[in-house]
């Protein structure tokens, strides 16, 4: 069969050979699938997906998975591979729920073939009900055994290192009712299916909850304030951590100082590498990166990784730093406030990385670094509100195979300042500098506030590149104002669009994205005009991924 499948590679470099199917770490609501293959040099087979709970009969339709060619980054060390495949993701699933996927291959020079599979997503992290409660105090914390909920009074705990594993469905619970349960510094490093609930940690210095090497950890409803928040920054990374619904403060002010890599900043909020983590329902503020991956030799599997419904203000840095993602990556529904970078993909190792969502506002830099000659992005209904160029990105090294769709961008006077030394544009609707022959662009809406229109994609105009493009101005919101003095902090604004505005119906259906739009066609942007906002940062006590939606 290996010969077959060689000789064949051989012999039709442009038709596809078929090769393995996997759906590598499952997480609470996504499922990331990838089909190796040999051939389709010219890029032109396509993969579309449908799934179903098992025991259901009819089939739904997800986005097509991205066409990822072999390749290698470029001056990162180390050097990175990945292989020819094709690869995506299912989102928004039932946690701890089987489904059924299908894969049909298309290939215009042959060889198509269908695949199915089964995979489960990953249950809520809870103790089982009727768990063994047992109260401690500063005085006597150990001893815990697998199924216990150790409830904490009030009082201060000091640095603590758990001294035991909890077991699969029989976690270790540690946990605080009132919220008064002080702990200078938490070590997981090391640990099997411990949870850490309702703690406050305080390590102004240093860093508060460690994770390395931990594995199906939780850290959930905490209050931190530390230099770097929760943390797993060095390899073999976290693997299967849940981290949601936390508050984290770090000590980055909001200063033109603060801005930038080489800027007056410290911190990280959450940073983890290592797959099948789950960032979600955070609230983090003040810190270089408020959420990111680790970067370089420090890299360990960033696979499945998923980054959602975040409320992240001041990140004097990066908001949200995805780079040196492998693939299915996914940073969906986080609102950024006052930041310098949006979100960063620097790079992306092949993809694909997902840009699902995100509403951004009081940028000073760019929304978007696809920098280092990122490969793989997917950008699709994010809303952009900035002074300088609004949908922007200004890589030397040209990006490929991104994918920009649905997005909103309003860019304005930049006030000719350089933020951490870094200018944000003079003002255009959008700015993309250097991209690959290989990127799409399309169904984008941009616009400016009192600076003239102009819009690039690479040397060509905006609508040359983009035929179902928009132009809109700032009308498009409901009295929104638009950040004319970066320095000035901003509270989050509602950013869905005006009803009749332009944007309204103007999107491209994207299958198992934007199914549940309400008129004609999606909306272009982050939100679609009458539904609800969604939640960000930490939800009401009781509510997860499992309940009722």
């Amino acid at each position: 069969m290996y010969l077959l499948f060689l000789l064949l590679s051989l012999q039709a470099p442009d038709a596809t050979v078929p090769g393995e199917v996997s759906a590598p770490y499952p997480t609470v609501t996504a499922l990331a699938l990838e089909w190796k293959i040999q051939g389709d040099a010219n890029l032109n087979g396509v993969v579309k997906v449908s799934y179903r709970r098992s025991g259901e009969t009819r089939w739904r339709e997800a986005m097509p998975l991205r066409r990822v060619p072999a390749g290698s980054s470029s001056g990162t060390r180390p050097i990175f591979h990945w292989d020819n495949k094709h690869s995506g993701s299912i989102f928004d699933l039932q946690p701890g729920t089987r489904y059924e996927v299908r894969l049909v291959l298309r290939d215009p020079d042959g060889r198509d073939a269908t695949r199915t599979l089964s995979a489960r997503t990953r249950p809520v992290p809870r103790p089982p009900a009727g768990a063994k409660v047992r109260k401690a105090n500063p005085a006597a914390i150990g001893g815990a055994c697998p199924g216990e909920i150790v409830l904490l009074e009030a009082g201060s705990y000091g640095r603590f290192v758990p001294g035991a594993d909890g077991e699969p469905e029989r976690p270790i619970v540690y946990r605080s009712t009132d919220g008064k349960a002080v702990f200078e510094s938490i070590s997981l490093d090391g640990r099997k299916h411990v949870y850490l609930e309702n703690l406050v940690i305080e390590n102004p210095g240093g860093t508060a909850v460690s994770m390395v090497r931990a594995e199906d950890c939780v850290v959930r409803r905490c209050r931190i304030r530390a230099t770097y928040g929760v943390r797993a920054a060095r390899a073999p990374g976290a693997k299967n951590c849940y981290v949601s619904d936390n508050i984290i403060d770090g000590p980055t002010p909001w200063t033109n100082e603060a801005m930038g890599a080489n800027g007056k900043n410290i911190g990280e909020g959450i940073q983890l590498t290592g797959p099948g983590n789950v960032i979600c329902f955070n609230r983090v503020t003040g810190f270089r990166d408020c959420i990111s991956n680790m970067e370089e030799e420090n890299v360990t599997e960033q696979v499945s990784i998923d980054i959602y419904n975040n409320d992240i203000y001041i990140g004097a840095d990066d908001a949200i730093e995805a780079d040196f993602c492998f693939h299915n990556c996914r940073v969906m529904r986080n609102r950024i406030t006052n930041s310098f970078v949006g979100l960063s993909s620097q790079p992306g190792l092949g993809g694909p990385t997902y840009f699902l969502r995100n509403v951004m506002y009081n940028l000073t830099y760019v929304p978007f670094k696809l920098h280092r000659g990122s490969r793989g992005d997917v950008i699709a209904h994010n809303t952009t509100v900035k002074a300088g160029d609004g949908m922007a990105c200004f890589s030397g090294v040209p990006f490929d195979h991104a994918w920009f769709r649905n997005n909103l961008s309003i860019g304005g006077p930049g006030g000719g300042v350089r933020w951490g030394g870094y200018g944000g544009g003079s003002g255009m609707a959008a700015k993309i500098n250097s991209h690959g022959p290989n990127s799409s662009f399309d169904y984008d809406a941009v616009g400016t506030y009192q600076t003239p229109f102009k819009a690039m994609i690479g040397k060509l105009d905006f609508f040359e590149v983009e035929p179902h493009g928009r132009r809109v101005d700032m009308s498009v919101f409901d009295g929104v104002e638009f950040p004319v003095a970066p320095l000035v902090p901003m509270s989050p604004p509602d950013l869905r669009p005006r009803r009749g505005s332009p944007v309204v119906d103007a999107g491209l259906r994207i299958p198992g994205i934007n199914d549940g739009f309400l008129g004609k066609a999606p909306d272009i942007g982050a939100y679609e005009a009458g539904q609800p906002l969604p939640w960000y940062g930490p939800r009401p006590e009781g509510i997860d991924e499992a309940s009722p939606r």
